[in-house]
């Protein structure tokens, strides 16, 4: 076999300048032919090659080289087939094995089995090819080519007479890529036990198949026995790394960095993307800026990709913006992919403005580049600009996949718009796509929709074995959305049955039955559950426990929960003030609300209604005023109607209603809602201020969509106060005219397990006899401590007509 660094003497035209300098053979053509390759000039080389007479299979193997280290394997190729086809050129070993490394390249699978046919027929038992057809048939084959018919890479393993550590380090990646870990660690030990002294690139593809800690550290403690070239190896460093990092052993990941002293790119790119892999986004921020710092990184695109991660993931707008700037000052032209995260991350900061500027300044938008924009839209509650972004999409020539359906199938959830659901599942019918999880997205969008039975014939047509987690999980949380309680539990009771293992979503979606069952012992069967499964800690079972309790009137059970979650988000925080401030704990909100901040967790549009709306049942006005003020200037989340509603109540509550009054007038269009009025209605009728309760109540009864007895109620009670029957008569015509009806409102306790449920006058309990006794000797009780209920014979005639 002819090596290829050994200088051949051919002839050479004298047009090539170099050997015109010296026509005595001083410079080969195969040196020629390398320092063009090597000056990144193969077609050149290719060109000078063409214009020989004849040329050695050593001269041949030169070029093919040269173009595989010029990343052109598809030109090796086309080269190899040329030097085929001249049959006074044979093929040697490095003609083999380079062109096999051209296939492995390319993954082309059928080009390689031709070439193994080729050296076969050649006779040779060359160790290096046999290696190369192990790296070909392990670069092309698909992982799940596991079956013993079609495993080429074993087959050809066991046929090999000798094995070097280069064939095991083969095999061994093999494994790991097919996703037979316990075959690889086997094939590790072998090695060992067969006196082969394992190189790094061994410990670099063993690595991934570890999946316990202890063996991590036993493979970990065998690299350190190697010496410090093994330790700092940067692709065995690397990898070990991201071995720790994704079994979640940061400790012992950081330990491996530390020990390092030939850190480069990849290594503190795999330390930066381990804690963001953990969420533990500040100390990869630390260590981004620590590689910053140092000499021995650039940062390059997975460096930023895990950057913007972690920003993501800490929500922190400034420091987004920060990110940003010195991605545009580092590169000249920023990748798709990097712009693409830049967009999800001002998404997760709650900026989707700035990620739409960004993305209408892309030069270049991929299918991921829509996706991403049209999901951010969606997730933040803007779901018909989504879906108007989908219709661009299109218009684009940008085709719909399962990325656009999930998003299409959330915003249509979101706004409950069966119309639009129904179109997206037609679609994803026509054009038969098929995703995992496809069946929850659409049974939850049409549950939401108010659709239930259609969720129940999508959840039917799988059978029982045919049902993922996710399916049972949205049929759930359907149920408990539509107020079906009982068959939420009847259905989590089947799927234990079926010995399907339930999972945090699972109990997230069934606890709200029993907040609207009102069952303290229903909720305390499924926190034992919780416990017993292991998920007790889990932060979104424990915001569901902290509600449920809440709820139930559990106020003390919810709040050791929220003690005892270990990790707590926003929505845990928001759900516990609301406890409190619907148990008229009003304090306690504002001392956990405090907490929170101090806590650095960034409060939300629904966290301000909690605490809001917990200062205005403890008649904290002074407090819940300044909490507003602070919405808009010290947190830049922009009031909407619903806080607006929870500050006018508040003042009208305490008795401050022309303030309340005069605060919504303030607002002009954004205060002309009908639950802002409706609140202030109510206090003119509690404090007596009838004359602007009237005027309130006429423009509440000129607001032709909103469709809501309770307020042509309230005012026909305050027109009976003041015993102007004339108007109760036109308000209560004017209710029969629309169909209105006073939705009859209840209540409930539970007693001895049993919940018992109770609407004002109710005499179809079958113990009401005993429960008006007590009430009437509870209402002496507190009138002989000085309370005087209110009482206007009028007004009770109206409200029992109105029954």
């Amino acid at each position: 076999m002819a090596s290829p660094v050994v200088p051949v003497s051919v002839p050479v035209p004298v047009t090539d300048p170099a050997v015109a300098r010296n026509p005595n053979g001083g410079v080969t053509i195969r040196t020629r032919l390398s320092q063009l390759c090597q000056q990144g000039q193969p077609q050149l080389a290719r060109h000078l090659l063409d214009s020989l007479p004849r040329a050695s299979t050593a001269v041949w193997n030169t070029v093919i080289i040269g173009f595989i280290c010029n990343k052109m394997p598809l030109e090796a190729l086309q080269l190899y087939a040329e030097m085929k086809s001249r049959r006074n050129t044979a093929s040697d070993g490095y003609t083999f094995s380079s062109t096999l490394k051209a296939c492995a390249l390319t993954q082309n699978l059928m080009a390689g089995k031709a070439l193994h046919s080729h050296f076969l027929r050649s006779q040779s038992n060359s160790r290096v090819v046999y290696n190369s057809l192990l790296n070909m048939y392990s670069a092309c084959l698909p992982p799940f080519s596991t079956q013993p018919q079609h495993d080429y890479v074993l087959k050809l393993f066991a046929v090999m007479r000798k094995r070097n550590v280069v064939a095991w380090n083969t095999l061994i990646s093999w494994f790991v890529k097919t996703h037979r870990h316990l075959h690889a660690l086997r094939a590790f030990t072998t090695l060992v036990k067969a006196s082969l002294t394992p190189t790094p690139v061994t410990f670099v593809n063993v690595f991934p198949a570890v999946t316990h800690p202890t063996t991590a550290l036993m493979l970990y403690g065998l690299l350190l026995k190697h010496g410090a070239d093994y330790v700092d190896h940067v692709f065995a460093v690397s990898s070990a790394i991201v071995m720790f990092a994704d079994l979640g052993c940061l400790e012992y990941a950081r330990m491996v960095f530390d020990c390092c002293s030939n850190k480069n790119t990849e290594v503190w790119n795999s330390m930066i993307g381990g804690y963001v892999q953990n969420n533990c986004p500040l100390q990869g921020i630390d260590v981004f800026v620590r590689a910053l710092e140092s000499e021995e990184a650039v940062c390059d695109d997975v460096t930023f990709l895990s950057v913007i991660s972690a920003v993501s993931q800490l929500q922190q707008i400034k420091l987004a913006q920060q990110i940003h700037a010195f991605v545009l000052k580092s590169l000249a032209v920023t990748p798709t992919i990097v712009v693409n995260a830049i967009i999800v991350m001002y998404s997760r900061c709650s900026s989707v403005d700035t990620s739409f500027k960004v993305f209408e300044k892309m030069s270049e938008r991929d299918a991921v580049s829509w996706n991403t924009i049209i999901s951010s839209f969606a997730q933040n509650g803007l779901d018909e600009e989504a879906l108007m972004l989908v219709c661009e999409m299109q218009k684009q020539r940008f085709t719909i996949d399962s990325v656009t359906v999930t998003a299409l199938l959330s915003a249509a959830s979101n706004m409950r718009d069966s119309y639009i659901g129904r179109q997206t599942h037609a679609y994803l019918i026509r054009h038969g796509i098929q995703f995992e999880g496809m069946e929850s997205y659409l049974i939850d969008m049409y549950a939401k929709s108010g659709l239930i039975t259609t969720s129940e014939l999508l959840f039917e047509q799988n059978g029982p074995s045919d049902r993922d987690l996710a399916s049972w999980n949205a049929m759930i949380a359907g149920y408990t959305q539509n107020g079906l309680s009982d068959r939420a539990i009847l259905i989590l009771r089947e799927a234990l049955v079926r010995e399907v293992m339930p999972n945090a979503v699972t109990l997230a979606s069934i606890l709200p039955s029993c907040s609207s069952m009102g069952s303290t012992d229903l909720a305390r069967q499924l926190h034992g559950f919780s416990i017993r499964l292991l998920l007790d800690q889990n932060v979104y079972v424990g915001t569901a426990l902290v509600d449920a309790y809440s709820k139930s009137g559990a106020i003390s059970y919810a709040e050791n929960v929220f003690i005892r979650t270990p990790e707590k988000n926003s929505v845990t925080y928001t759900t516990m003030i609301m406890s409190y401030g619907q148990h008229g704990m009003g304090k306690r909100a504002l001392a956990l609300y405090d907490s929170m901040l101090r806590c650095g967790i960034k409060p939300d549009a629904i966290t301000f209604i909690a605490i809001l709306s917990a200062c205005n049942y403890s008649g904290l006005v002074e407090e819940g005023l300044h909490i507003f003020e602070s919405m808009d200037k010290v947190h830049k989340i922009k009031p909407s109607t619903e806080h607006y509603c929870c500050v006018a109540d508040m003042l009208g509550r305490v008795g401050r209603v022309v303030e309340a009054y005069e605060f919504v007038e303030r607002l002009g269009e954004d205060g002309d809602a009908v639950e802002i009025w409706g609140s202030i209605l109510g206090a003119c009728k509690n404090h007596g201020y009838f004359e602007l309760g009237k005027v309130i109540a006429e423009k509440l009864l000129n607001m032709e969509k909103e469709r809501i007895a309770g307020y042509h109620v309230l005012l026909s009670n305050i027109y009976a106060e003041e015993g102007e029957w004339e108007n109760v008569d036109r308000v209560r015509n004017h209710m029969k005219e629309k169909g209105l009806q006073k939705e009859i409102a209840c209540s409930w306790v539970e007693i001895a397990g049993c919940v018992n449920y109770f609407v004002a006058r109710d005499e179809k309990h079958p113990l009401s006899g005993e429960i008006y006794y007590i009430l009437d000797i509870l209402t002496r009780d507190m009138m002989g401590v000085g309370y005087k209920p209110g009482y206007n014979s009028n007004l009770n005639r109206i409200l029992e007509s109105s029954d």
